[in-house]
């Protein structure tokens, strides 16, 4: 006897993936662990930290981000700015917030060796002249609250971690930050989950940092050579979580969203190259089986805003044509992801509106994702050209 499935059982069928997806994405999201249960009290015995901020062309920050660090309410720290270069008045800024302040020192950074990226080389550079006991590594576009040296040495000292980085809360304020900054960190915590998923992972490739603030004990950062352990990698966060697990460091992720904050990009033009720049040459990195899956990061990338896509597409052509069974499934579809979208931006406290103009956004995604598997491993930024490590030289 055969069971005979009518187009419309097919169509509810279909809709499985995009109900599911967010269900699990959502519960993946909500496993996590927070800065603000650290204790805000200083250590009785405070190890010794070294702030190390590389700088690179960011005078309409630099000012901002100083001073957010130097207000910390940890006894003993030490903050070593390394101007990359700057092309604009980084270091000039930098060196009047100096007077200031005896704990700021303000280096230039030497001549860009072969095979490194400026980033890691500044990083390098300020490490040299660090004193303290623990590194923590801050971009020069974040922003520190007076307890989040306190509540993190805390916490990587109650974890007794070997590396430790904080989450920030991603300031979002155009109309393009909204739609993009939302997109891409999605997708992150989508394949990542929460903090707790992230620091129970059993696979490298599952492990993931924020190099807009990270901490590791100066003797691990030493025994593996600094950044010279990543010196040729893109997202030198990620592969520092990675590399330091491979060899048998504790890694340890946590949120803090009260803590830290960061707006990376301002405009539309920005959000572009600096997501182009990551997206699929540190995000190879990160395909669910490893450097073994290396070769469906091309497939496995666009995915994500392909899936939201879709059915959008999908419904102007079964409304156009009248079909009955793809009126269907695109409907719920889009109904369900709309949905998600409406609870994605009300949990990140931006106005739900945008939440409508998802295709919009996916569409951009996409446009971004797709440039940046075309370029490969290289990659831009700053006026810099680099070609970046394939996963297989992990």
């Amino acid at each position: 006897m055969s069971i005979l499935i009518t187009p419309v059982e097919v169509a509810l069928i279909a809709t499985i993936p995009w109900i599911v997806t967010p269900v699990i994405a959502t519960l993946r999201m909500r496993r996590s662990t927070f800065l603000d249960d650290e204790s805000a009290e200083p250590p009785l015995d405070p190890p010794r930290v070294s702030v190390i901020v590389p700088a690179r062309n960011e005078s309409r920050n630099i000012a901002d981000c100083l001073r957010s660090i130097l207000g910390s309410e940890y006894p003993d720290f030490q903050v070593v700015i390394v101007n990359d270069h700057s092309s604009d008045d980084t270091a000039g800024i930098a060196r009047s917030v100096a007077t200031e302040d005896h704990r700021l020192i303000v280096l230039d950074n030497p001549e860009l060796p072969p095979g490194w990226f400026g980033k890691q080389w500044a990083c390098q550079t300020g490490a040299a002249a660090a004193t303290g006991n623990i590194l923590i590594f801050m971009d020069a576009d974040a922003r520190a609250s007076a307890d989040l040296f306190v509540r993190s040495v805390n916490g990587m000292r109650r974890t007794d971690a070997d590396f430790y980085s904080v989450l920030g809360r991603q300031e979002m304020v155009t109309f393009w930050e909204r739609l993009l900054q939302m997109q891409i960190f999605t997708v992150l915590l989508t394949r990542f989950g929460g903090t707790e998923i992230v620091n129970r992972a059993r696979s490298a490739s599952a492990k993931i940092a924020n190099g807009q603030y990270l901490m590791v004990r100066r003797s691990v950062y030493d025994e593996f050579g600094g950044h010279g352990l990543v010196r040729s990698y893109v997202a030198e966060d990620l592969m520092l979580a990675q590399r330091y697990f491979e060899l048998g460091k504790k890694t340890v992720l946590v949120s803090g969203m009260s803590q830290l904050s960061t707006r990376m990009y301002t405009s539309l033009r920005e959000l572009i190259g600096g997501w182009r720049k990551n997206l699929f040459a540190g995000g190879r990195h990160s395909m669910p089986l490893g450097a073994k899956a290396t070769a469906l990061a091309p497939l496995l990338l666009p995915l994500p805003f392909l899936m939201q896509l879709v059915p959008a597409t999908m419904l102007v052509v079964a409304i156009v044509f009248n079909l009955h069974a793809l009126l269907i499934w695109s409907s719920i579809s889009v109904g369900v992801t709309l949905l998600s979208w409406l609870v994605y931006y009300r949990t990140a406290q931006l106005p739900v509106g945008y939440a409508l103009l998802y295709p919009v956004g996916a569409a951009v995604a996409l446009y971004i994702a797709l440039s940046a598997i075309i370029r490969g491993s290289r990659v831009e930024w700053k006026g810099r050209e680099y070609e970046s490590a394939n996963p297989a030289s992990v």
